[in-house]
């Protein structure tokens, strides 16, 4: 194997291949990657074995072609540190040895049997539909930080995708709940889809995202019984599914929550932000003291003091509620518009958050005891 390949086309690919691979495993072909190079092109493999993930580059000089693997990890390193725009020039050696070149460096790098790297080839070609890029990284990054980390509740550890219909519109519908919190976000369909509702992997998620960032194409998306296959531009990532029933998280949204706060986003944020500072604990509640137009936000810890701060809000009512702070600050984050919402109904019912300008995206905080 023989051929030369732009440096930064190079690091792109490897850079995704590091949110695959684990650190640390038992089986050492699962730290490297797979490099083959056919037909003027080099195809990039990594895998945990739970995720598979494939990137082309195209239009490469291939002088010999070939394949091997070597350390993911020794490989970024190298390349990350290379000049800019640069070439190397890659050189299989023999079946242990990848010589690597550019301008005045040189490495021999340690190679791994390619007929040893874990392959699945499945049959994904029933159950497909396509999604713009942006809608599913809107989709997933609205839900992902209400993913719960509780190991005992696994069907939990991921967004709940599926399909839903209203007022005979079509929608792929984003869900996540930890308990305490929940996260809903859709995206219109064109037409109904032939879609089997799945739990998406938390690590699967945070790699899609990563792809997804600068993207703006076609994802074509293809599902089987207990995986799903996602494919754009010369990229494709293959998941295993999370095996377990998804609870009905219709049942706990809020329907009679009829008392409106409306706050101005970046003031809530910095407010939020501010008095929890005085806590050493982050999940310290945040107490709300609500008035008509005015809310005072307030912490006390006995171990490291109290602060509080007013602002000025739209709100007809009375009402005192406490809320953890790293959640709010997290529905905060991702919110729109200039205004966050919250649709209240007592001092222990859950609070319905809504953004002004996404009128498909909704979250729900449970309050603190007080």
């Amino acid at each position: 194997m023989k051929f030369s390949v732009n440096r930064d086309q190079l690091l792109k690919s490897l850079n995704y291949c590091q949110g695959v691979i684990e650190k640390r495993t038992t089986l050492p072909i699962l730290s490297n990657v797979l490099i083959e190079a056919k037909n003027s092109s080099i195809k990039i493999t990594a895998t945990d074995l739970d995720l598979i993930f494939i990137n082309l580059i195209n239009n490469i000089k291939v002088e010999t072609e070939g394949s091997t693997t070597t350390s993911a990890s020794v490989i970024y390193d190298i390349v990350r540190k290379l000049s800019s725009a640069s070439e190397i020039k890659f050189n299989l050696i023999n079946e242990n040895k990848l010589q690597l070149e550019s301008e005045k460096s040189k490495f021999n790098l340690l190679c791994l049997n390619p007929r040893d790297f874990p392959l699945v080839d499945e049959n994904f070609n029933d159950n497909e539909f396509t999604l713009d890029s942006k809608s599913m990284f809107k989709l997933l990054n609205k839900s992902k930080f209400s993913i719960s980390n509780d190991e005992t509740r696994h069907y939990l550890n991921g967004v709940f995708l599926h399909q839903t219909e209203h007022d005979k519109n079509h929608f792929l519908t984003a869900a996540s709940t930890d308990g305490h919190r929940m996260s809903i976000s859709k995206t219109k369909l064109n037409s109904k889809i032939n879609f089997e509702s799945i739990i998406l992997p938390k690590k699967t998620i945070y790699q899609l995202l990563t792809l997804l960032e600068d993207q703006d194409a076609k994802i074509k998306i293809y599902n089987i019984k207990s995986k799903i296959k996602f494919e754009f531009n010369n990229s494709i990532l293959i998941s295993k599914l999370i095996d377990g029933k998804f609870p009905n998280y219709i049942q706990v949204i809020p329907t009679t929550n009829e008392k409106k706060l409306e706050i101005n986003l970046n003031n809530f944020l910095s407010s939020v932000d501010r008095v929890a500072s005085v806590s050493t604990d982050k999940k310290e509640g945040v107490k709300f003291q609500l008035l008509k137009n005015i809310l005072k936000l307030s912490v006390n810890n006995p171990n490291s003091g109290d602060g509080s701060e007013t602002l000025e809000v739209k709100f007809d009512h009375e009402l005192n509620i406490s809320f953890n702070s790293k959640y709010l600050i997290d529905v905060a984050s991702n919110i729109n518009g200039e205004k966050i919402i919250f649709y209240l109904n007592e001092t222990s019912s859950p609070a319905l958050i809504k953004d002004p300008v996404d009128k498909d995206s909704i979250f729900i905080v449970m309050p603190m005891k007080t």
